[in-house]
């Protein structure tokens, strides 16, 4: 009975999740959203959602994680397309894109608490950043046999191109996230052949100078 009832209370906090998720829009973000509505939209009392988040600000929070947990996820799943053929920087813009036709609302999640009024949002968002900065390190760090630095410095830079384009992809025609698609795999290029050019160890000292 126990382990009808916890999977019970999952689906409900599912729908809650959902139900916000569902309510975002180009016009509409996170902190417009009220706890009655999105109780309503789920088809719950407003005093069930106290059974699974404290506040609305909890539920922000988990929105957030999952958001970064489904894009790291999304990514893997390209990576492993390219171990059976195909160019690493264009299966993932495209995967990338993909992500933004398909789930435009939690990466407009993602953008808008980044540099939103809350200091636990922005946190968390920037804690999902790093978590996939640092899995993209790791994959080019062992792909391509580079030093730790010069690998952090590419998929860092390559993790800022790609959030900026997937920010100029949204709520555009596919014409022109196709072009947006183009232009980013030439940039990740661009940045990957600098980071070849630097070897296996980089040289602060001679960049600067």
């Amino acid at each position: 009975m126990s382990g009808i009832r916890a999977q019970q209370k999952e689906k409900t906090r599912r729908q809650l999740i959902d139900a916000a998720l569902g309510q975002l829009s180009a016009e509409r973000s996170f902190s417009s959203l009220s706890l009655r509505e999105v109780a309503k939209e789920a088809g719950l009392a407003p005093t069930s959602f106290y059974r699974h988040f404290s506040d609305m600000d909890e539920l922000g929070l988990t929105l957030v994680d999952e958001a970064g947990l489904t894009l790291r996820q999304l990514m893997r799943q390209a990576r492993q397309r390219i171990e059976s053929g195909g160019s690493v920087i264009q299966i993932s813009v495209l995967t990338f894109m993909e992500f933004i036709e398909n789930n435009g609302n939690i990466f407009r999640l993602l953008l808008r608490e980044r540099s939103g009024t809350s200091p636990a949002f922005r946190a968390a968002v920037n804690r999902e950043i790093r978590y996939f900065t640092l899995e993209l390190c790791d994959y080019l760090q062992q792909a391509n046999d580079l030093d730790a630095e010069v690998a952090y410095l590419q998929a860092n830079a390559a993790v800022t191109i790609v959030f900026s384009a997937g920010a100029d992809a949204l709520d555009v025609a596919k014409k022109e996230r196709e072009q947006l698609a183009i232009r980013t795999i030439h940039q990740l290029r661009f940045i990957a052949r600098g980071a070849q050019s630097l070897g296996t160890r980089l040289d602060i000292k001679t960049i600067e100078h």
